[in-house]
């Protein structure tokens, strides 16, 4: 599943192609084809994204995309080509246009829903408006382990299991910890350091999250060989040396997902700073 930095990259393009131009949207596919009536011909306002969920503005009408695991957009120039594959969505701009195939919602919301589902999410790391404080008040009574809590979008927005596992590796914290056990001040440094990571996630269009002694010219070694791109400590590589002390990552199940630790450089409990 994408994680946010995609959401917002793909707000920047949508913002820069479409931005204040009036726009055609249709629904080839045709289950999204009363919402694209609605819009089409209208101008399209601004694109935004909140964790991982996608927002077309066009005045009082919103259309709200989550890609799920198998949604994406494809861009391509004017003039359009006949739609290929089941295309939910599709809009045409003054000089491009871009389909949207496999979401897992494509709709027409109100400005009053997006605001509801809005508040449902916790704080994201790439907006300028967010409150990491809301993460921690949730975080610092919980009882369930921190990389569990990194992945509920109601705690924190945006990051997926790429992000939770490196942020942890990152700062030596042992995946189990429990929140309410993690400190403020460890909190705070995780923070920081997602919205740098993050960032740089949406201008360069990959995650990367080694720091530079351990990037492969450095070390001697190969890059990573993965369909996910990215220079990583843990990530899918399970069973493979630690970049740091050699220890062979580990990995287990956890919330669905697969996580990915460092036994050793992950095994002292974390300072408790409140």
């Amino acid at each position: 599943m994408p994680e946010g930095h995609t959401l917002h990259r793909l707000a920047g393009l949508h913002d820069s192609r479409f931005g204040g131009h009036l726009v055609r949207v249709s629904s080839p596919q045709g289950r999204f084809a009363g919402g694209a009536a609605r819009v089409d011909g209208a101008r399209f306002e601004r694109a935004e994204a909140h964790g991982k969920h996608l927002f077309h503005f066009y005045g009082p009408d919103v259309v709200h995309v989550h890609l799920g695991l198998y949604g994406g957009f494809t861009e391509f120039p004017l003039p359009p080509q006949e739609p290929r594959g089941q295309v939910r969505m599709r809009i045409i701009g003054p000089g491009c246009g871009t389909d949207l195939r496999g979401p897992t919602a494509c709709e027409l919301i109100t400005l009053d829903e997006v605001a509801a589902l809005r508040d449902r999410l916790g704080p994201d790391p790439l907006r300028a408006d967010a409150e990491p404080e809301r993460a921690w008040a949730r975080i610092s009574r919980s009882r369930s382990s921190i990389a569990a809590l990194l992945l509920d979008q109601a705690v924190l927005a945006g990051a997926g299991n790429v992000y939770r596992a490196e942020v942890l590796f990152r700062h030596g914290i042992p995946p189990y910890t429990p929140g309410r056990e993690l400190g403020e001040r460890v909190w705070k440094s995780i923070w920081t350091d997602l919205v740098e990571l993050m960032a740089d996630g949406v201008r360069v269009g990959r995650i990367d999250t080694v720091r530079p002694e351990h990037e492969p010219a450095a070390m001697g070694r190969e890059p990573r060989q993965d369909r996910h791109g990215g220079e990583v400590y843990v990530y899918r590589r399970a069973g493979a040396p630690c970049l740091v002390c050699g220890t062979p990552i580990a990995t287990a199940g956890l919330s669905g997902r697969n996580l990915y630790w460092c036994p050793v450089c992950q095994s002292t409990p974390v300072e408790s700073s409140r």
